[in-house]
């Protein structure tokens, strides 16, 4: 979707262009801002590297696990389909705590993990749970307490006062973050897009496919089951079945 909305913005600046008699104008800013967007992501590549050294740092020192401690309490009420020892939850504790300081690079990985782990909890391959649901609202509206990409983009950008746009941020996160958890919470509940009722909609229509890595939480009793689990899920996102 966004390659077909890049294409139509770039399109449209060229018929403007020729209709208004200032291609080379258009031309021109192409060139312009080519070098300018090196520029930024040249700044941008010291404080990117640092946090994400640094958030790979606390992966390895345990941080996940002890976030996940710490965060079970609202994870629980949050995700209440996922059980509080998958694997779903650090991928999701560690995506959230990369978005809370901003590193939307960073939090990419960790956000296509959780769904992949999550879908191991899905009995269906193309219907989301409400769990996904959830995380994928969580994760789009994203409470930003350090905007680590912003500031160093308004200081590649020259700005003198990078940090001023801190407080704005984060009362703008949290207010979008709040709404797109009662937002998901209500659909969830709501006859129409219940994910029982969707399920049964798909199921009498003929068109319900079922996932075939969809392993239930209770049927996993060793590390190798999981690891299995985890394994065929893998798989099935190579060959582009999830």
């Amino acid at each position: 979707m966004m390659n077909y909305i890049w294409v139509g913005l770039v399109v449209i600046a060229l018929v403007c262009g020729v209709i208004t008699g200032t291609i080379t104008d258009v031309q021109q800013a192409v060139f312009d801002w080519a070098g300018t967007a090196v520029e930024i992501v040249i700044g941008l590549i010291g404080i990117m590297v640092f946090f994400m050294g640094l958030m790979k740092v606390a992966e390895e020192a345990g941080l996940t696990e002890k976030l996940g401690k710490a965060l079970k309490p609202v994870m629980t009420k949050l995700f209440p389909g996922v059980p509080a020892e998958h694997p779903a939850m650090a991928s999701m504790v560690m995506n959230m705590a990369a978005n809370i300081l901003g590193l939307g690079n960073a939090a990419t990985p960790f956000g296509l993990k959780a769904m992949s782990d999550l879908q191991t909890l899905n009995k269906s391959k193309n219907i989301a749970t409400d769990a996904m649901v959830m995380f994928l609202a969580i994760n789009t509206s994203s409470v930003t307490l350090i905007p680590t990409t912003v500031i160093a983009l308004r200081t590649a950008a020259g700005s003198t006062a990078p940090a001023e746009v801190v407080g704005p941020i984060i009362l703008s996160t949290i207010i979008s973050t709040t709404i797109a958890i009662l937002c998901a919470s209500l659909f969830s509940k709501t006859k129409q897009w219940k994910w029982e009722n969707v399920l049964a909609r798909e199921e009498a229509a003929g068109t319900l496919e079922l996932n075939e890595n969809y392993v239930p939480w209770e049927n996993i009793e060793t590390s190798e089951d999981l690891a299995k689990a985890m394994k065929n899920t893998q798989k099935a996102e190579a060959k582009g079945k999830l």
